[in-house]
């Protein structure tokens, strides 16, 4: 008679045998490709032996550290994880990103800044303003232009998918007071975010993606062909355009998936097409080239990773008024590595483009700053 008890006891030793075997040689020898996971991840490097590191512990905790990120497909049990959540609970393993309705994905603070959860007060917005309205003044004066860009935010984008637990009654919006005083000193302001929400269903093709948190690649090149124009209206200038003659449709890629990606599926998940724009830009012959700064948020590098600062001279990207990217050699790689007051002396255009959920902050201390080194007086 079969035993079956003790076949199906063999046949599950069996099954954990064989995976402690594939583990291990998956460890020792690499010898299938593991696809790397997505996002920011500390490299966690094999620590040697010596008997200080020993006795002292550090090199047991540096070795567990090392073995628990390093063991055998890994990255295979991270995704299968992430995936089991997503596909049983509908949440996500990231701490900062929120399942919505139709598994349409959000940032956290993107809808705190809908629901005015992050709102700084009339007074704070007002300082602030009027510390830009100082500054653009006395630029102007110096033939330099500073403008401020609002992008759009998920939250306010698509309200109708945030999930039901987050629902309440909305707040007093920092954008909503932005707005008040900008329009009130006359500061220099492009509104893509008023823009994008009021054109969400005329426009023909997406403005903003189902799985990714900033706008959609088409979205960024209407509005880097719309910030040039803008540049050129307020400088009574010509300058070299970006333009496209065909766009490709396609199910989402690159930036408009960058938090699916970041969540590491097993799965890929199925969306509405998006459009990719097939970017050309102008000759530069007989055009004018202003310098420009970008003090920016994130949304500012679909834009910048495109070559759009071509059509600028020794262009910068102050990222959160923090990191230098440039193409100018031997630029200084931080903001705290510069001196200020020369480098706004040395540019001609300053941008300051942040989408709503970091209102708060708005130009992350470069306002404050400037205003320092050009102020007349205190406030």
């Amino acid at each position: 008679m079969i035993n079956r008890k003790k076949i199906t006891l063999v046949f599950l030793l069996s099954i954990l045998l064989v995976s402690f075997v594939l583990h291990f040689a998956q460890y020792k020898f690499s010898w299938k490709y593991v696809k790397p996971l997505d996002g920011y991840y500390i490299n966690v490097e094999k620590n040697k032996f010596t008997w200080k590191d020993w006795f002292s512990g550090s090199y047991q905790e540096k070795k567990d550290k090392y073995l628990n990120d390093n063991f055998g497909f890994r990255n295979y049990f991270v995704r299968f994880n992430h995936q089991l959540r997503f596909s049983l609970f509908n949440k996500a393993k990231n701490a900062w990103v929120t399942v919505g309705k139709n598994n349409y994905l959000y940032e956290e603070n993107y809808i705190k800044a809908f629901y005015g959860d992050d709102f700084i007060g009339n007074d704070s917005i007002e300082r602030r303003i009027y510390k830009l309205k100082m500054l653009q003044d006395t630029l102007a004066k110096l033939d330099k232009k500073i403008i401020v860009v609002l992008a759009p935010g998920k939250g306010f984008f698509y309200p109708e998918y945030i999930p039901a637990h987050f629902h309440k009654e909305k707040g007093m919006t920092n954008i909503e007071v932005y707005r008040q005083y900008m329009e009130q000193w006359k500061i220099h302001y492009i509104d893509f975010h008023r823009y994008f929400i009021e054109n969400k269903k005329n426009i023909p093709y997406p403005l903003y993606p189902q799985y990714g948190i900033h706008w959609s690649i088409y979205g960024l090149c209407l509005a880097a062909d719309s910030m040039v124009r803008y540049v050129e209206k307020i400088n009574q200038i010509e300058m070299p355009h970006i333009y496209w003659e065909n766009i490709n449709i396609s199910q989402p890629q690159e930036d408009d998936l960058d938090i699916f990606k970041a969540m590491n599926l097993l799965f890929s998940l199925k969306s509405f097409e998006m459009a990719y724009p097939d970017i050309k830009y102008e000759s530069c012959e007989g055009k004018s080239k202003p310098s420009l700064v970008v003090i920016a948020d994130s949304f500012y590098w679909g834009i910048y990773n495109r070559g759009w600062s071509k059509l600028f001279s020794n262009d910068q990207f102050w990222y959160y008024y923090k990191e230098i990217h440039t193409s100018i050699p031997d630029a200084p790689k931080t903001t705290d590595e510069m001196k200020l007051r020369d480098e706004i002396m040395k540019n001609d255009i300053f941008i300051i483009l942040s989408t709503d959920a970091n209102l708060p902050n708005l130009g992350w201390g470069f306002i404050e700053s400037a205003y320092q080194v050009f102020r007349v007086k205190k406030i």
